[in-house]
């Protein structure tokens, strides 16, 4: 199973979880299937984006368009660190 795990600081998580909730179409229609969001515990300006997808090449094409790079920019997305990841194992305890 492929994930994404993206970190990043934001200027403002109100603002930036607007945008992100208007994107649900766009980020489904591309390959998303599920996500967690989770934050820093010192700063919930810094949020940890973690999701599954359909392919890492959709997610890769998705997350490098022009038009998610411009989304990012309009949502005071700063500087985001991106790691694809493909799922070994799974458990619980």
């Amino acid at each position: 199973m492929p994930y994404v795990l993206i970190i990043h600081e934001v200027q403002d998580y109100a603002v930036w979880k607007a945008i992100f909730d208007n994107a649900a179409g766009i980020r489904k229609a591309a390959g998303e299937v599920s996500y967690q969001l989770l934050k820093y515990e010192t700063d919930a300006n810094h949020v940890v984006h973690f999701s599954r997808w359909t392919s890492l090449d959709n997610a890769r094409r998705f997350f490098e368009s022009p038009e998610l790079i411009e989304i990012r920019r309009n949502a005071g997305v700063k500087a985001p660190e991106f790691i694809y990841l493909e799922e070994i194992e799974q458990g619980v305890l």
